[in-house]
């Protein structure tokens, strides 16, 4: 069953108590299963979607590939809108999204399959606003960065921001011209961003379109004026995730874990592994094994490894409960 981000945001904040990654350090819920290697898996594995979880994908078939050698990998990286054509054509056994499906890819897979496809939300991940780290900047609102990248301005900012100057900075950054640095239309982040940020507006012309989420945050580490979107596992010590007010009445809130569980950080998504499964079908061996991964232990000290946020062991549990894999 498919289920909407809000729904997935509330169930995960509800299985918190379990979970230690509000603290300083992020861990994985204690309750979550090991994983442990059965008989009868083997095969290839090709995945086509999310370049923000080409690094994921990648971390989870090395640690599958340890308990089943044999298993072939191949992970495709170009963006999120290339996983529901992949899905339906059947290239691609694992479609990885930093976005939900949008209605017409829901509806184009339910017509050549007649069922809908499966959405898991795997992690959680803080799509951040970076700067450089020399940059003096203490906050921004949404209607700001609107009004950074956007040319049509729908959360109502009187004029487009150009320069530093306008969001109060000072000295040799007053006049300063803001560099932009973005994602390319096949990019989930690039969606999300369109969606969440700018009110399904359009961006401006001077954004620099960059193929992946590291050429992002890279720019902006090399250019002191720079600003640009990319999700918090690609943060690096070069650049500074900004703290964001959704509203420009509240405090700025930084994409911290705990910000990040609870909702407040205005950002905060999951990142989702979609899986064309038959309801009541039983899923075949490697497909079912390597989901069961993700969700483990293991899976999830990934996830971690990566820079994003594990989910609670309840919620890990209805994820396989959803796709009709047992927990162990």
């Amino acid at each position: 069953m498919l289920r909407s981000a809000a729904t997935w945001m509330m169930t995960v904040v509800a299985g918190l108590s379990a979970v230690t990654a509000v603290q300083a350090e992020v861990k994985v819920d204690a309750k979550l299963p090991e994983y442990k290697a059965v008989e009868g898996v083997s095969g290839n594995i090709k995945s086509i979607g999310s370049d923000t979880m080409n690094n994921l994908m990648t971390l989870w078939a090395e640690g599958f590939k340890k308990a089943y050698p044999s298993v072939q990998v191949e992970i495709e990286g170009k963006g999120s809108a290339t996983a529901p054509p992949a899905l339906i054509e059947g290239t691609a056994t694992f479609g990885p999204m930093s976005r939900e499906m949008k209605a017409k890819e829901i509806d184009d897979f339910e017509k050549k399959f007649g069922y809908k496809p499966t959405g898991l939300g795997t992690s959680i991940d803080m799509l951040a606003i970076y700067v450089h780290k020399d940059n003096p900047i203490k906050g921004l609102t949404l209607a700001q960065i609107d009004a950074i990248f956007s040319k049509t301005r729908k959360r109502g900012g009187a004029e487009a921001i150009t320069k530093w100057g306008q969001l109060g900075l000072t000295g040799e950054w007053a006049d300063k011209p803001i560099s932009l640095y973005g994602r390319n239309s096949a990019s989930g982040t690039y969606g999300y961003f369109k969606e969440h940020v700018l009110g399904k507006g359009d961006f401006s012309d001077s954004v620099k379109e960059q193929p992946g989420s590291s050429s992002v945050v890279q720019g902006i580490a090399s250019d002191k004026y720079g600003i640009g979107y990319s999700g918090i596992g690609y943060k690096t010590a070069d650049v500074l995730a900004v703290a964001l007010s959704a509203d420009g009445k509240t405090t700025p809130v930084t994409a911290e874990p705990k910000n990040g569980y609870s909702g407040e950080y205005p950002l905060s998504r999951f990142l989702y592994l979609y899986v064309n499964a038959k309801p009541g079908a039983k899923l075949d061996p490697l497909r079912q094994e390597f989901i069961r991964y993700v969700f483990s232990k293991q899976g999830q000290e990934v996830v971690v490894k990566d820079g994003y946020l594990p989910l609670p062991a309840d919620v890990a549990k209805e994820n396989l409960k959803a796709i009709g894999v047992e927990s162990k």
